[in-house]
């Protein structure tokens, strides 16, 4: 997940879109998006084991 991050943050460089913005904006901003993935993957797993496990 934190691959897709690196990744999409890449492409915005490369086609412009964050290269006006300063690195540490882009860095923040990137660490955020990681942090609301990562919350996003746990919940969801958290939330399938709880329903396979009452079936």
């Amino acid at each position: 997940m934190l691959f897709l991050v690196a990744a999409l943050m890449l492409l915005g460089v490369v086609l412009g879109t964050v290269a006006h913005a300063p690195l540490t904006v882009t860095a923040v901003l990137a660490a955020v998006i990681a942090v609301w993935l990562g919350v996003f993957a746990i919940r969801e797993r958290h939330g399938r084991r709880r329903r396979t496990s009452t079936n």
